[in-house]
């Protein structure tokens, strides 16, 4: 363990940042094990109970004995809450910081983890404008919403697949909420203004090794038992799930096991899907000039802990 959280100009947290199958996972962990602290998770979907293989969510045996906060806190039936999460990491990161630790926020979920360390505000809801919207998107469809989401903010719409029914209904009720355009709630590349002294790592792969990692991953999800899993949260009301039924692999599992296309097309779906959400997550993250690129690919794997601990040492000295 190296204590570096009593130094003044020591990171009061540090965050492992990428794309899905980038490598985060071990290498928080790695650094939470070095740092004698704790890991806690900044991925949107491993927040959710039961909802393990699809979402790669380590073992106990890969967690190495280092404690891990902020997974399973959620029956698959809720719907996912920035601004909830945004109170439980801020909690765990006061309490590590309390503890004279240096807490290691771990995912891919870039507004989840901006929320926690960053000085965004969360709008509430209102339920009678989610219902009217949501009735909406029922009866039109989500693509003739999002072609009003783009009238009124052009910025949001150009963030938010025109295909994401259920963030266009949040944007739009945040418009008629506040009367600012959505994207008002959120600063700028270069306009953040950081809750906590953050040193944030991006894991960087290769688009070519990254999609044969996402491909095999799919493959080793299968054959862990993927189906089986998505069967069990089915009983246990994932189809009710407004964003655990959407998350990736599981949503095309559902869609098998309703009959509307095979396993193997599920399967070459989730193939397809990931690899888009892995370059939205790219660009989210290469926005943030914050972030300090590592090289995560190929031989330089192997050579990523030291890289990373590096930067951990170079912030605490600058």
């Amino acid at each position: 363990m190296t204590a570096f959280s009593s130094l003044p100009s020591a990171p009061q947290v540090i965050a492992v940042v990428g794309a899905t199958a980038a490598g985060k996972s071990d290498l928080g962990v790695t650094l939470a094990q070095r740092l004698g602290s704790e890991v806690i998770n900044a991925d949107s979907m491993q927040l959710y109970r039961g909802m393990d293989i699809g979402t790669a969510k380590l073992t106990e045996a890969e967690r190495r004995g280092v404690p891990h906060r902020l997974l399973d806190i959620w029956d698959v039936t809720v719907t996912a809450s920035v601004a909830e999460y945004q109170r439980l990491a801020r909690a765990e990161i006061d309490r590590l910081l309390g503890r004279g630790r240096i807490p290691v926020l771990v995912g891919g979920s870039g507004l989840y983890l901006r929320g926690a360390v960053d000085a965004l505000r969360f709008p509430g809801t209102d339920p009678g404008v989610r219902a009217r919207l949501e009735g909406e998107l029922a009866r039109h469809g989500s693509g003739a919403l999002h072609a009003r989401l783009a009238a009124a903010d052009p910025r949001a719409a150009a963030a938010i697949l025109p295909s994401n029914g259920r963030r266009i209904v949040r944007a739009l009720e945040v418009i008629e909420i506040t009367g600012q355009p959505f994207t008002a709630q959120l600063p700028g590349p270069g306009e953040e203004q950081s809750v906590y002294r953050t040193l944030q790592i991006g894991v960087a792969v290769q688009r070519p090794e990254l999609d044969a990692r996402i491909a095999g991953r799919v493959e080793r999800m299968w054959g862990q038992g993927l189906v089986a899993e998505v069967r069990t949260l089915e009983a246990a009301g994932l189809r009710e799930g407004r964003t655990a039924s959407r998350a990736l692999g599981y949503q095309q599992v559902l869609a098998a096991l309703a009959g509307e296309c095979s396993e193997d097309q599920a399967r070459a779906e989730t193939v397809r899907a990931t690899r888009r959400f892995a370059r939205r997550q790219e660009t989210w993250f290469r926005r943030d000039g914050r972030v300090h690129w590592l090289d995560g690919g190929g031989a330089a794997r192997d050579r990523l802990p030291e890289h990373a601990w590096t930067l951990v040492e170079r912030a605490v000295t600058s």
